[in-house]
């Protein structure tokens, strides 16, 4: 009983430790308060470099960011660029290399170089560094000049698909491999088509490559080339003359696909499932692999990285993949027109997407979400006869899997339902269940 007494009764609580164990909870709970305070005002900032304040919306933001710099005299406090707000200069122009020297009085200085890695030695080809800026600060419709064009595609047709493919001057094998598959005028089974292939100029020193590409252009007539550097960083470059071509030379196409020059791509399904030559054509459309919510790369070793001074926003909007997108003919003129306001960034699909967000214009998903890969999908005949676009193909491959899948498009799934009903029959003779 003493034990019992001893360890199992509560034990009787005096004033002073009743008021210390309140003062302690009281205490807790003021603290917990405090930290929950702390996350709402925190939570609410935009803590970019040299911003401060509440949140701005995402898509206004990345806009002011973006927008090519103007005269202070002409613009208002509230729409100055981020960089101005913050104490920021911004940053020349790093992508827009040139070999010739742009028409018209150069815009306002900008800045420093940024030592943005692998930008470095593409920067260093270049005889000098040039700006797409006409007068007043403002970025020139035609800051490049042609080397090689085709004015006259369309001048006695509509096409009803205008194939971009963004390829390198070295690459004469994959266009020729192309011009035999995908690329070639009988898959569009009499519709009007036009295939044109994008160029920029390779290194200087090298006549031969470029005495090779205008024969090459002669006898096809379907190369266009400016005195851009032709690097990955200028790929935005090479699909802004492309849009411009269109918008200039053939603006009443129906359809225009962009895709690159390692690119698998089913046209006749692309023709028929998802364009449908039969139904009236559709008017800002723009369709592929879509990508929601990603962040820039922040990792300055990364090919994709995106530096803050450049994008300061926190995430992408909605843009399709650049291995291959989709979209009606209107959108050239919309998307190229767009871009005269926002200032080059090197990863195009992304300044597509940005430029489709300024028009207010939002992606529509395919129809399925594998018709569009921007990744290498295995081979089988079956699956290459119910997709569009497939990534990572040398020449010598893209011509032998092409040849295949023509010559099983009509029974294309018939020996994989064959393997499937003999395992299915092995299992039962074996007592099994299928799967």
């Amino acid at each position: 009983m003493q034990w019992r007494r001893r360890h199992c009764c509560p034990i009787k609580m005096t004033w002073t430790i009743k008021r210390s164990v309140f003062r302690t909870h009281v205490t807790g709970l003021l603290s917990l308060a405090l930290l929950f305070t702390f996350f709402l005002f925190f939570s609410h900032q935009d803590w970019l470099p040299g911003r401060s304040g509440l949140r701005e919306n995402p898509l206004s933001n990345t806009l002011k960011a973006l927008r090519s710099p103007k005269g202070d005299g002409n613009q208002s406090s509230s729409l100055r660029s981020p960089w101005r707000d913050g104490g920021y200069v911004a940053p020349k122009p790093l992508l827009n290399l040139s070999t010739q020297q742009a028409e018209g009085a150069a815009g306002e200085t900008v800045g420093s170089r940024m030592g943005v890695m692998g930008l470095g030695d593409t920067m260093s080809t270049n005889n000098s560094l040039q700006k797409e800026m006409g007068v007043g600060g403002t970025l020139s419709a035609q800051p490049y000049r042609y080397i090689l064009n085709e004015p006259f595609k369309c001048r006695d047709t509509t096409p009803f698909l205008i194939l971009l493919i963004a390829a390198e001057p070295s690459q004469a094998d994959a266009r020729n491999a192309i011009r035999a598959t995908w690329g070639n005028e009988s898959v569009a089974m009499g519709l009007g088509f036009v295939r044109l292939f994008l160029l920029g100029v390779g290194k200087s020193s090298d006549t031969f490559l470029q005495s090779s590409i205008e024969e090459e252009s002669r006898i096809h007539h379907d190369i266009i080339q400016q005195d851009y550097q032709d690097t990955y960083y200028n790929l935005t470059i090479k699909t802004l003359m492309g849009m411009n071509w269109v918008a200039t030379h053939c603006p009443h196409a129906s359809y225009v696909m962009k895709t690159d020059s390692d690119m698998f791509v089913n046209t006749e399904y692309l023709i028929q499932k998802l364009l449908k030559p039969e139904l009236p054509p559709k008017h800002r459309f723009f369709t592929g692999y879509m990508m929601r919510g990603y962040a820039p790369n922040r990792n300055k070793d990364s090919k994709w990285y995106m530096a803050p001074e450049l994008y300061p926003s926190e995430r992408y909007p909605i843009f399709c993949s650049g291995t291959g997108y989709v979209f009606s003919g209107d959108m050239a003129e919309l998307i190229y027109q767009a871009s005269l306001g926002i200032r080059r960034l090197h990863l195009e699909d992304v300044y597509v997407g940005i430029c489709l967000a300024k028009l207010r214009i939002d992606p529509v998903p395919p129809p399925n979400e594998f018709l569009f890969n921007h990744w290498r999908v295995s081979y089988s005949s079956c699956k290459y006869s119910h997709l569009i676009t497939s990534h990572q193909f040398q020449p010598n491959e893209l011509v032998k899997y092409w040849n295949h899948l023509q010559s099983n498009k009509h029974n294309a799934c018939i020996n994989i339902t064959k393997e499937k009903n003999g395992r299915y029959r092995n299992r039962r003779f074996h007592g099994e269940r299928p799967p």
